[in-house]
């Protein structure tokens, strides 16, 4: 898995699995009335409504016209899960980006919508390492090991900082994780660097990213900064060892937190009725 950074069309319309042992990844655009059908066989599916409204008809239920965000920074989200063995059919209400987010699993859980009332909205971190995570399946999710966040960085701040790294299966504090990150940025110029290392360098990666593009990350730290000027959106999803957050610093820079004394008030940036 030496490519880390890839560009739209790696992934768009089709699921990949990148070379991870877990998970798997798809954007999907759909115009009005288009429909797009699969089934997950032995992974379960976290559907995030990144923009637009969809129905969907399966063999574990039905949702009727969901969704609402006409994009990621217009509002929170809708997912729905979707348990292993699901057939499913996509219908697009109106134009829609979709994100398909799998992950190889053995136990079946209940379907269900979340709606935006449900997403528990988090303001991490503080100064110019101020973000915003709205948690979607969280650790308490039932399900087996798909997790999903979405994490908002206003311009010129850091994000998954101090970097961190869950690739050590070392409960509580630390378990093993594979994870995606999926961009949108909100101009086309825009662009976030992230660094992915490991302690002996034996990984270390500094990536420009752009809008709809995947970082993927197997190991190591991963921190992330905004350019100046453009604000940032990534999608997370991870599997791993243990239904779990639980990462560890790297102990060089977790000092930072300790300067810490007041958030960015730019953040929420975006909120239940839109962009803040």
């Amino acid at each position: 898995m030496a490519k880390l950074l890839l560009p739209a069309d790696a992934f768009a319309g089709r699921t990949e699995s990148f070379g991870f042992e877990y998970l798997r990844f798809q954007v999907r655009n759909l115009a009005a009335g288009d429909q797009y059908a699969a089934a997950t066989g032995d992974c379960e599916l976290g559907l995030v409504v990144l923009g637009g409204r969809l129905s969907v008809d399966s063999s574990r239920g039905a949702w009727s016209c969901f969704g609402g965000r006409s994009d990621v920074f217009s509002g929170l989200p809708y997912a729905l899960y979707l348990p292993i063995s699901t057939d499913f059919t996509v219908t697009a209400e109106t134009g829609c980006e979709l994100a398909f987010c799998y992950s190889r699993a053995e136990e079946s859980h209940l379907p269900r919508l979340v709606t935006p009332n449900e997403i528990e909205v988090e303001i991490r971190g503080g100064g110019n390492a101020t973000r915003q995570i709205n948690h979607i399946l969280k650790p308490g999710f039932p399900a087996h090991r798909l997790l999903i966040v979405e994490v908002y960085t206003p311009s010129g701040n850091w994000s998954s900082y101090p970097p961190h790294k869950h690739d050590v299966h070392n409960p509580p504090g630390e378990v093993d994780l594979e994870e995606i990150y999926y961009y949108r940025i909100n101009h086309p110029d825009g662009y976030a660097i992230q660094k992915v290392y490991t302690r002996d360098r034996r990984l270390d990666e500094t990536l420009t990213v752009r809008d709809g593009e995947l970082v993927l990350i197997p190991e190591g730290y991963h921190p992330v900064v905004a350019a100046h000027g453009y604000n940032v959106y990534y999608l997370n999803a991870l599997a791993g060892s243990a239904r779990s957050m639980a990462a560890s610093d790297d102990p060089a820079y977790a000092w930072v937190r300790q300067t810490w004394r007041e958030k960015d008030p730019r953040v929420p940036l975006v909120h239940a009725g839109g962009a803040g």
